[in-house]
């Protein structure tokens, strides 16, 4: 049941927007976005050239890599900072998160979202009623189309890890050629240590994160200033006819691929979309960056087989064993190490939200930190990293082979993103479809060439991030569906309380009203906390006449919760269930509704919205609001705050013996979830029935029955087991 309170219990709530500041704040924010956010783009000079020409092959012409380093530059220029920073930065939610499912989330919202009672928090564009809005025929193809361009950018984040750290490490060989044979297990020791690691959380290392990864580009650009003064015809690169005349000439498409390695981590702009990160990458990253190819390219074009085996550390000023190599050598492992901790904070973050969402099963968080909420680690997903990286690293032995298959599943999530940004550009900014149509066919057919391009890669390894984005999208689309039939049995088998819940001597009905668009039941009735109620059940089978069976229900002194995961009218079935196995009453209720919104977070003062059920003395709907990154935690404490508050403002009189007694029974709550015991339904779809209804039996009952076993609702949850209750129900769907 999903109860709301009245109009004049709601207090205006400030709306939701991303943080604004300026001055000395804004500096230091774009400082700090540098380690958050971009260490993984800022450690592509790794190994980018020696991505586009092997390190076994001929040397380049010195056109040649003059038309590469240009299509690095405008690469850079035209998707890192034009595309995501000016553009897709303003595609997030108006807290400012974004990434592909929160791209879907604004396209189609839930329905109950703009309806809120909480009516200041939270979206990207409440929509208006002349507004157009996308056809429902398409929700499903856009859920699933968001679906993979996440699962690909998880996929892709184990191998970020596994070729940063193997091609800063292997740097070793340069200067210390005896060791050569030792870098995959040196790479792997240190892989280990950060995956070990993750349990003691980042909260007391990630203010060192930004500045090493400031000094990193810092070193970047000043060795690649001092490397354009070998040859400054370089800055010819500039040129974007070199580029385009590069691959008119050499026929050499495959070459794309290589530059596409020069951009991964970029989409990590679009997960926020804060002003000062446009500052920190087009003012800093950016620049630093395109000096840094600018300046391998000069030292290739003049130094040439000299520097090929190796063009990052070889082309280091000095002494390949000299002071500089090494100060480069350890801030290079350093950031290496810091874009994989990136990586794995954005995978915990972003399945947190599929698991709010309901598009994964639920999973075990803890938190890392006691003053920042977004910090959490998840052992099962952790593990699970941990493994893919390992054996990744081990089995395609070195860098080179690793970069092979790179850079697939982010050339597929950068299209996926043009897609999305393109329907939102229509149907939720509301500008002319034309400018959607622009923006797909200039965006996407630069996205598309590295997408053919990458795709060539697929035999040489890019298999494996595609195989893993593959097994996810199809995990998640299953539990995205199964988890939908649930739910709409849930809303369908809820039931009126005037229908099981009568007072003594009631011989007329509740009266109930329901609200347009506020999810809201009106009941009025005198009873109050003495009075006994019964449960009414249906009529008893062979009985003569519409007789119904009538049992008197206790008072239990108990604080219980009643949890739905339905927005309809009704109470939950796990209350039809507790009355069915128990019946009787607990002195305090609350029928506790979950809504998560389109956000990425809720604030406190917006998470719960409470109304008393007058008909039924003691018991209370409640709303409980959640962003997509929030943990799924219920905050009893706040709930009887809140509750007593509501009873302080209707009855002061009464209210204090009734927060007394609330506080006391409160202490110990009971979480009533229901257990959904799922069969099947059978359809009749023609000569398909028998083949349709097998499928369809094994992937409930013998697939989604055991997999919902294993990861219950409550998995995620603070609350003690020995606090929750769950009530079987037989659900088919």
């Amino acid at each position: 049941m999903s109860a709301s309170p009245s109009s004049e219990d709601l207090k205006p709530i400030p709306k939701r927007r991303p943080v604004r500041v300026g001055g000395l704040a804004l500096a230091l924010l774009s400082f700090q976005t540098i380690g958050i956010i971009y260490s993984d783009i800022g450690t592509s000079p790794l190994y980018v050239l020696n991505g586009i020409w092997s390190t076994s092959g001929p040397v380049p012409p010195k056109e040649d890599v003059i038309g590469a380093i240009s299509a690095i530059v405008w690469s850079l220029t035209l998707l890192p900072l034009c595309k995501y920073v000016f553009i897709c930065l303003h595609f997030g939610t108006h807290e400012g998160e974004g990434g592909t499912f929160a791209l879907y989330q604004g396209i189609y919202p839930p329905r109950f979202f703009e309806t809120t009672p909480t009516h200041g928090s939270l979206m990207i564009g409440r929509r208006r009623p002349k507004d157009v809005r996308p056809p429902m025929i398409f929700r499903w193809p856009t859920l699933i189309w968001s679906l993979l361009g996440t699962s690909l950018t998880m996929a892709d984040g184990v191998l970020t890890a596994a070729v940063s750290v193997t091609s800063a490490v292997g740097g070793i060989a340069v200067a210390k050629p005896s060791v050569a044979n030792d870098v995959v297990p040196i790479s792997i020791a240190f892989l280990v240590v950060l995956f070990l690691s993750q349990p003691l959380g980042t909260s007391r290392l990630s203010f060192a994160f930004a500045p090493i990864t400031f000094v990193w580009l810092l070193l970047l650009a000043t060795t690649g200033i001092y490397n354009t003064t070998k040859f400054p015809g370089i800055f010819r690169a500039f040129d974007p006819s070199r580029a385009i005349m590069y691959f008119v000439r050499t026929k050499n498409y495959d070459t794309l691929s290589g530059v596409l390695l020069a951009i991964t981590g970029c989409e990590a702009s679009s997960l926020n979309s804060f002003v000062f990160v446009q500052i920190s990458f087009g003012s800093y990253v950016y620049p630093s960056l395109v000096l840094a190819y600018l300046g391998q390219g000069a030292r290739l074009i003049v130094d040439g087989a000299d520097v090929l085996p190796n063009v990052f550390y070889l082309t280091i000023p000095g002494k390949h064993n000299g002071p500089l190599f090494w100060v480069l050598y350890v801030f290079a492992i350093l950031a290496t190490l810091i874009a994989s901790q990136a990586m794995i904070t954005a995978t915990f973050s972003l399945t947190q939200q599929l698991v709010n969402m309901r598009s994964l099963p639920p999973l075990r968080m803890v938190h890392t930190s006691d003053k920042v909420q977004g910090q959490i680690y998840m052992p099962v997903i952790n593990w699970i990293l941990m493994t893919a990286t390992i054996v990744i690293v081990a089995a395609f032995n070195n860098a080179t082979q690793l970069t092979n298959a790179y850079g697939f599943a982010v050339a597929t999530v950068m299209f996926t993103t043009s897609v999305l940004i393109s329907v939102q550009i229509r149907y939720v900014k509301q500008l002319p479809l034309i400018v959607g149509i622009l923006f797909l066919l200039f965006f996407g057919f630069l996205d598309g060439l590295f997408w053919g391009a990458s795709l060539k890669k697929v035999p040489a390894g890019a298999w494996v991030p595609l195989t893993l984005g593959c097994v996810l999208l199809i995990l998640m689309t299953f539990w995205t569906w199964a988890k939908g039939l649930e739910d709409q049995f849930d809303r369908k088998s809820r039931r009126q309380l005037d229908g099981i819940i009568v007072p003594e001597g009631a011989g007329a009905p509740f009266v109930e009203s329901e609200k347009q668009g506020e999810n809201e039941i009106v009941q009025s009735s005198d009873a109050d906390v003495n009075t006994t109620m019964y449960y009414v059940t249906p009529s008893l089978p062979g009985s003569a006449g519409e007789v119904e069976d009538r049992r008197a229900l206790t008072r239990l002194p108990i604080f219980a919760i009643f949890h739905g995961v339905s927005h309809e009218l009704g109470v939950p079935p796990s209350f039809t269930g507790f009355l069915r196995q128990w019946p009787s009453l607990p002195r305090f209720g609350v029928f506790l509704t979950v809504f998560v919104l389109p956000v990425a977070h809720v604030e406190d003062a917006d998470r719960y919205v409470v109304g008393r059920i007058d008909s039924l003395p003691g018991f209370y709907g409640v709303a409980q609001y959640l962003g997509f990154r929030d943990t799924p935690e219920v905050h009893v404490n706040e709930i009887v705050t809140k509750i007593s508050e509501l009873e302080t403002r209707i009855g002061p009189d009464s209210a204090q013996r009734i927060v007394s007694l609330l506080a006391d029974q409160s202490r110990r709550p009971t979480h009533v979830i229901p257990h959904y015991a799922v069969r099947s339904k059978g359809l009749n779809v023609g000569r398909m029935t028998p083949v349709v209804n097998y499928i369809r039996r094994v992937l409930i009952e013998e697939i989604y029955a055991r997999l919902s076993m294993m990861f219950p609702e409550s998995e995620g949850w603070v609350a003690s087991p020995d606090e929750i209750v769950h009530i079987g129900v037989t659900a088919t769907i």
